[in-house]
């Protein structure tokens, strides 16, 4: 199912509001855990007990699947390797906005989840403890 608010684009792919990929992560994500969004690489990134599991942006969603798992992700259509100034991150892929729908973002997070959740938790450090750079 395509989203209703994408628009081509000059191939004539459609393409993603980010807003909606966003809602679509935030559903995907529902009853897995303590989920705390923040902004990063340009757009949201969703903190699983501290972890990042995902991020939506206009490059599309980011998904930290673990090494065990890329393989079988990078299957998924539109997937690819992540790279940071030119170097791939292990266990990191970007799934491109023409081939998300929910079904895809589903897809994605449900390969993430085993990996994020086998993570130990983080502890979100306080306003105070960054501001004093002291931490308990």
């Amino acid at each position: 199912m395509w989203y209703s608010w994408q628009w081509p684009n000059a191939e004539g792919v459609p393409q993603v509001n980010d807003q909606e990929l966003t809602a679509s992560v935030r559903a995907a994500l529902l009853g897995a855990g303590t989920i705390r969004e923040v902004k990063m690489f340009g757009g949201i990134g969703f903190m699983l007990n501290g972890n990042l599991i995902a991020g939506a942006s206009h490059r599309g969603l980011l998904v930290r699947v673990g090494k065990a798992r890329q393989r079988e992700a990078l299957a998924q259509p539109g997937a690819r390797p992540m790279q940071m100034k030119g170097r791939t991150m292990e266990g990191y892929i970007y799934v491109d906005h023409p081939a998300l729908d929910d079904r895809a973002v589903q897809a994605c997070i449900r390969l993430a989840l085993p990996h994020v959740l086998s993570l130990p938790p983080k502890v979100h450090p306080t306003k105070r403890e960054v501001a004093t750079g002291k931490r308990k």
